[in-house]
């Protein structure tokens, strides 16, 4: 009688931490990002943070989404990849308003301060139709972003339906949407070295990056998953870790301005 007490007091239980572990696959993703987009919807301003990161997420998970109608995996995951979809877009629509405000503001500064028409003429408005690669993920509108995507998995779409029944293509697909997602932090990683900086960029992400990040490679290297799954997740922790290396020796050592420096009317960040 005891044991069939303890038996339907534990069955319920092991639903529920089911549920509970399911759920944390789904959303745990999107947590790290929560602080990097509360602090730059405080201080408006975006130019820490690297969009490539959500180009590189976008990427990612489109992939991993189409790899799962060649191979079914766990709805978990699928799931997964659809929530951290939607979030980027959110990540890039509040970069993109708030990078326009600022260069808006700036430009009305301008405009107060020129003495004819030809200093107070606004540039072109970059787009995704320009095909101009040094604009390329720096354009004015969300909507050129929502519009790129959308081009990108249509197109990604239409070879993986086509090639499906290909095991090559299947298994080539999963392992770039895997090999893809391991190169997550190399754009902050760039941008930080670039500006000898990490101001705006937030630690609270980077650390939530690491321990995430090592805890699913220790989870490969114990469950013997493929070679290429443990290798990918030891190289997303040596890049977070080199990442927290940057902003431990810019805090430290802090880039002095020059004294005489020209400031550009307006700064482009990634």
């Amino acid at each position: 009688m005891d044991a069939e007490g303890l038996g339907w007091l534990l069955v319920p239980l092991q639903q529920l931490v089911s549920w509970g572990a399911a759920g944390a696959m789904v959303f745990g993703g999107v947590v790290p990002y929560i602080p990097q987009y509360r602090d730059i919807r405080r201080t408006q301003n975006a130019e820490g943070f690297s969009t490539y990161v959500c180009l590189v997420l976008l990427v990612a998970n489109i992939l991993r989404i189409l790899f799962w109608f060649g191979r079914r995996f766990e709805a978990p995951l699928l799931w997964q990849s659809v929530v951290m979809i939607l979030t980027m877009l959110l990540m890039l629509k509040l970069c993109t308003e708030v990078r326009v405000a600022n260069e808006l503001n700036l430009k009305r500064r301008v405009f107060a301060a020129a003495d004819n028409k030809d200093e107070a003429r606004a540039p072109p408005r970059r787009s995704h139709l320009d095909l101009d690669p040094q604009h390329f993920w720096h354009w004015d509108s969300f909507g050129d972003y929502v519009q790129c995507v959308l081009a990108f998995t249509g197109v990604a779409g239409c070879v993986t339906y086509l090639s499906i029944d290909s095991a090559l293509f299947v298994e080539s697909l999963g392992f770039l949407a895997v090999l893809t997602e391991a190169m997550l932090g190399m754009p902050q990683l760039c941008r930080n070295h670039r500006h000898q900086s990490t101001e705006g960029m937030s630690i609270k992400m980077v650390l939530m990056w690491t321990s995430g990040d090592t805890f699913k490679t220790v989870y490969f290297l114990l469950n013997g998953a493929p070679l290429q799954f443990s290798a990918c997740g030891l190289l997303q922790v040596l890049v977070d870790l080199a990442i927290l290396g940057q902003a431990y020796v810019f805090t430290r050592h802090p880039l002095k301005p020059a004294p005489h420096a020209a400031h550009p009317a307006s700064a482009k960040a990634l």
